[in-house]
């Protein structure tokens, strides 16, 4: 599987809420980075987080980019958000841009930015 692939099926898998099949493609001691600088231990802490921003968030994944630099391979994810924020009000067009770093066939690490905060979406 080439490594665009791998990270698509990765957040296919969180979207299904198949969390141990996604947190098996982690390395152990993954660094996972959301907005703010909010660092998660794992994809369950991080999954739990969520439940207090929205009821479901999914996402349109419109490009992928791919670096391989040695023995490290960069993903970056580019697209939009849609869902529902905990009010029940449905949203669209919350860009975001996902950044992976992959060796030895995990993960190792996650970056994630979006516009949640300026879209007020969540409110």
């Amino acid at each position: 599987m080439d490594a665009a692939a791998m990270i698509d099926k990765f957040l296919q898998l969180n979207e299904d809420r198949k969390l141990e099949e996604a947190h098996a493609m982690f390395a152990p001691n993954c660094v996972i980075e959301f907005p703010g600088g909010k660092k998660y231990k794992d994809i369950y802490e991080m999954v739990e987080n969520a439940k207090g921003r929205y009821n479901w968030v999914k996402k349109h994944r419109d490009k992928y980019f791919v670096g391989v630099d040695g023995d490290q391979t960069t993903v970056t994810s580019i697209g939009t958000l849609y869902g529902e924020n905990l009010n029940g009000v449905a949203f669209e067009g919350v860009r975001y841009v996902d950044v992976f770093i992959i060796k030895d066939g995990l993960i190792t690490e996650q970056h994630v930015w979006n516009d949640f905060g300026e879209s007020g979406v969540l409110n």
